[in-house]
C-alpha cells in the first residue's frame, strides 16, 4: 500500500488542497498542510482501516488542520485569500464570473457559521463525501453529522434570504 500513496497523492491532491484552503483561507498554509497530510498518511498507512481512500485522506487532512489550528489559533490573521476556483478555459468569462461570485457568496456565508456546521457543509456539499464518510472525518456519529449539516444549510439559506430582503 505504501507505493500507492504516490498514486493517491496525484489522484487526491487537488481535493485535499481545496478542502484545506477552504479551512485555512491561505494558499501557502494549505500547501503546507497538504504536504503534512500526505506525509502523515505515508507514516500511518498501517492505520488505514479499509474505508475509501478519499475519506481516509480527508480524515488525515482534517486532523492535520485541527492540529495546525490549535497551534496557531493565537495568531491573528489579517489577510484572507478567497477560495480559488478552477476555471475551465472553454467556458465564457461571464459564466466564470457569475460562478465565482456565487462561490464567494456561499463561502462568505460559511465563514459566519460555527466551525462544526461549516466543516459539515464543506465535506459533504463541496467535496462530495457521503454523510457516513464525513462523519468519520469529523469523528462524530452520523446522526450528529446530519444535524450539523441540516443546521449549516438552514443557516446559509436563512442568511441568504435576509441579504436579499
Amino acid at each position: 500500500m505504501k507505493e500507492s500513496i504516490d498514486r493517491f497523492y496525484h489522484q487526491y491532491f487537488h481535493d485535499i488542497y481545496r478542502f484545506l484552503l477552504s479551512l485555512s483561507k491561505d494558499h501557502h498554509t494549505a500547501e503546507d498542510l497538504v504536504q503534512e497530510t500526505f506525509f502523515r498518511a505515508h507514516l500511518n498507512i498501517e492505520h488505514y482501516d479499509g474505508r475509501t481512500v478519499k475519506s481516509w485522506l480527508f480524515t488525515v487532512a482534517y486532523r492535520t488542520y485541527i492540529d495546525y489550528y490549535r497551534k496557531h489559533k493565537r495568531v491573528i490573521v489579517t489577510e484572507q485569500e478567497r477560495f480559488a476556483t478552477i476555471v475551465d478555459k472553454k467556458r465564457h468569462l461571464l459564466d466564470d464570473l457569475v460562478r465565482k461570485e456565487q462561490i464567494e457568496e456561499i463561502l462568505t456565508l460559511l465563514d459566519r457559521l460555527p466551525d462544526k456546521h461549516k466543516y459539515a457543509v464543506l465535506l459533504h456539499d463541496f467535496h462530495g463525501l457521503s454523510q457516513r464518510e464525513a462523519a468519520e472525518v469529523m469523528n462524530i456519529q452520523q446522526s450528529h453529522f446530519k444535524v450539523l449539516l441540516f443546521r449549516g444549510r438552514s443557516a446559509i439559506r436563512r442568511r441568504k434570504v435576509e441579504e436579499n430582503e
